[in-house]
């Protein structure tokens, strides 16, 4: 399996001549849903889900279909009929040769004062790979082998990324949900993440990629 990072927290994924998309937001590149066939949303926030991305993605390919939560699916199913999944916690389906496990219920806090919505993550390939969304989800009773680790956003703070990082124990971990991190400050979470986190822990590039598994 190849990975491919995108723009924030998006990543593509690509196996066997197919390939999956996950998180198409308002960072991500214009065309990151283009090509996939199938994309996958773990909640409704503007980085991870934006409806012009995802449209764009659907009518580039005509058998491309998408899963993601009711929140995300009750905005975009009326305009794609039949190729819009609704999945929750404890789901397991297969999309576009790729076997998918959904873990997590709830978006991380981010104030107290701020409702928390609903959030999921993906398991691919028993393991292969986790994407979380905005959660530290652990799933419980899976290996993982690679974590996409979302290292800097409104609603977590580095001692929470090491500590969810022991938790979920990968082989190595790879950063996500990093645009809003300045340039300057990366060598200062990556200098903490690789001491503390107890893991092989690195960042690409958008662009860049990588063979997991």
């Amino acid at each position: 399996m190849e990975l491919t990072k995108k723009t924030h927290a998006c990543v593509r994924l690509e196996k066997d001549g197919r390939t999956l998309v996950i998180d198409p937001g308002v960072f991500s590149e214009p065309d990151a849903a283009v090509g996939a066939d199938a994309i996958l949303v773990t909640h409704e926030h503007m980085d991870h889900f934006d409806e012009g991305r995802l449209r764009a993605g659907m009518e580039a390919s005509p058998g491309a279909e998408i899963w993601t939560l009711a929140a995300v699916a009750d905005q975009i199913s009326a305009a794609f009929p039949g190729r819009v999944h609704t999945v929750g916690e404890g789901d397991a389906f297969t999309a576009a040769g790729f076997d998918i496990e959904v873990h997590g219920q709830l978006h991380a806090v981010i104030h107290p004062d701020i409702p928390r919505i609903t959030n999921v993550g993906y398991l691919i390939d028993g393991g292969t790979v986790f994407h979380p969304g905005d959660a530290l989800t652990v799933p419980e009773g899976r290996t993982v082998d690679t974590l996409l680790l979302p290292v800097h956003a409104p609603w977590n703070k580095v001692a929470e990324v090491i500590d969810y990082l022991r938790a979920v124990t990968p082989r190595r971990a790879i950063d996500i949900h990093d645009s809003l991190l300045q340039d300057h400050a990366r060598p200062v979470y990556d200098g903490m993440i690789d001491k503390l986190g107890g893991t092989d822990h690195g960042r690409l590039a958008p662009g860049a990629g990588t063979t997991l598994g």
